[in-house]
């Protein structure tokens, strides 16, 4: 999957020139936590709750409702914006994304392709996303299954599965330790007494078995 397919596109913008009030109230208005900031095609920063939450002043401050109110009204996005935020292209993979979030700990990326401003992915983005691949919102059975790890593993399970005339509508793995997997599979269907037994009866350990939905 890539960045494109599940990015917020048409991103609301602001310019570097603009107060930070009026971006508050853009991204309260926009229910959004994070405004690329552009300057005529160009992106320049980008500006986060954060950042304005920050240059706010204590409730500890001397300084009344009116004075603190003008301090703010001074002070603009090019002020206290991230310059040179992290970037994405539209045309990486949904992991690239997530692996640039992860090592830099900021929560959303403006997108580009080449040099223009297409989208913006965030958190949510990425979160619907794995939603999606894993097929969490249809209905069926989760396998978790143990196994060697070991060319041929795959389409053991996968042979057993298709013999029963199911579709297998997502998989993963992961290594716990070197030598062993953990594959985790949904199949589009509750019936599964018979595709397990098949499956231990090859040499592999189910683990886990969970059911979504009805069908």
């Amino acid at each position: 999957m890539f960045v494109k397919q599940v990015m917020s596109s048409v991103p609301i913008t602001i310019s570097p020139n603009a107060g930070i009030l009026e971006a508050a109230n853009l991204m309260k208005e926009k229910n959004i936590r994070r405004l690329p900031v552009v300057k005529g095609d160009k992106l320049v920063g980008i500006i986060t709750e954060m950042d304005i939450l920050k240059v706010q002043p204590s409730q500890a401050t001397t300084l009344s409702v009116f004075e603190v109110n003008y301090l703010l009204s001074k002070t603009r996005v090019a002020d206290v914006m991230a310059k040179n935020p992290f970037t994405v292209a539209a045309d990486a993979t949904l992991e690239e994304a997530a692996l640039i979030m992860r090592e830099n700990e900021v929560g959303g990326l403006p997108v580009l392709d080449g040099s223009k401003l297409v989208g913006v992915i965030t958190e949510s983005n990425i979160f619907d996303a794995f939603i999606d691949l894993m097929g969490l919102q249809r209905p069926g059975t989760r396998l978790t299954i143990e196994v060697l790890d070991q060319p041929g593993v795959l389409r053991d399970i996968a042979e057993i599965i298709a013999n029963y005339n199911v579709n297998v509508s997502s998989f993963a793995a992961y290594y716990p330790e070197e030598g062993r997997s953990i594959l985790v599979v949904r199949i589009d269907t509750i019936e599964v007494e018979k595709i397990c037994a098949d499956i231990e009866k090859i040499g592999y350990k189910i683990t886990h078995i969970a059911h979504y939905g009805n069908k």
